[in-house]
């Protein structure tokens, strides 16, 4: 996980990640670039962001480029960082069978905002929006009202910091993730049976922390706020950059277990 400068505590253990017109803005620790970047060589890395194209191709993250990514919330899977157009269209397919198009919720979210709150909106790859608010100032019940609304109709709002998501329900990093996953186990790059390991802090990662054979998060962001747990999920003991770093190593320690299984396997 990445981190802003002002989110992350002591920055001199700290190396940039993302650059925004020639500026820093998100960190990982030294500690866990290095293992990342050895966490590559090992086991099959598919970042999984509910970023734009656009966005995730700002971020450089030890260990990469990788083959395949994931962005738009898993409105798009990237091989070889160009988008796959044949998932996109499909993504697309599934989010129009579902509910409202996103002219119609964008038509009725701006019906909802002003300016007096809400600094920026935004729409994203074309198949969602967001608005980034001021949280202090943000109508009590906005957030509640809004989901209602799209829970009616196909979709669903969520709260990540000052960001506020109004999501397709077809629209799931899960969905993505099992896809790249079944063409990894279909090339030989993945071995069959191999566990699918996943982290992420926020309420649009849920869904895929819950399909995942094991998970972790910490203990912050979104999730924690609302005590969000599932069977298969194990906290961090940090919180903040340290955090991402004890996820890194987390995903180290199921790597190993994996191969060992693996090897037991081979050997029986």
């Amino acid at each position: 996980m990445i981190y802003s400068r002002a989110a992350s505590g002591d920055a001199e253990s700290l190396v940039c990640v993302e650059h925004l017109d020639g500026e820093p803005i998100s960190y990982l620790t030294a500690r866990a670039g290095v293992r990342l970047r050895e966490l590559a060589g090992v086991a099959a890395v598919l970042p999984t962001t509910t970023r734009t194209i656009e966005q995730y191709r700002r971020i450089a993250l030890p260990g990469g480029p990788f083959r395949y990514a994931v962005t738009s919330n898993g409105g798009n899977v990237l091989v070889d960082g160009e988008p796959d157009s044949a998932w996109r269209a499909a993504t697309g397919r599934a989010a129009a069978a579902g509910g409202a198009g996103l002219a119609e919720v964008r038509a009725e979210l701006l019906r909802r905002i002003d300016d007096s709150w809400v600094l920026k909106f935004r729409e994203a790859d074309e198949l969602f929006c967001y608005l980034v608010v001021n949280v202090a100032a943000m109508p009590a019940g906005f957030l509640a009202e809004w989901d209602g609304w799209c829970r009616a109709h196909g979709w669903g709002a969520s709260q990540q910091g000052r960001k506020i998501y109004a999501m397709p329900r077809a629209v799931c990093k899960s969905v993505a993730v099992a896809e790249v996953r079944e063409r990894l186990l279909e090339s030989g790059e993945l071995a069959p049976g191999a566990p699918l390991l996943a982290a992420g802090d926020g309420a649009l990662d849920a869904e895929l922390l819950a399909s995942a054979d094991f998970a972790i998060r910490p203990r912050h962001g979104e999730l924690e706020e609302l005590g969000w747990t599932s069977p298969n999920l194990v906290l961090t003991e940090t919180r903040g950059a340290d955090a991402g770093a004890e996820m890194v190593e987390w995903f180290h320690a199921g790597a190993r277990a994996s191969a060992a299984t693996a090897a037991k396997k081979l050997a029986g």
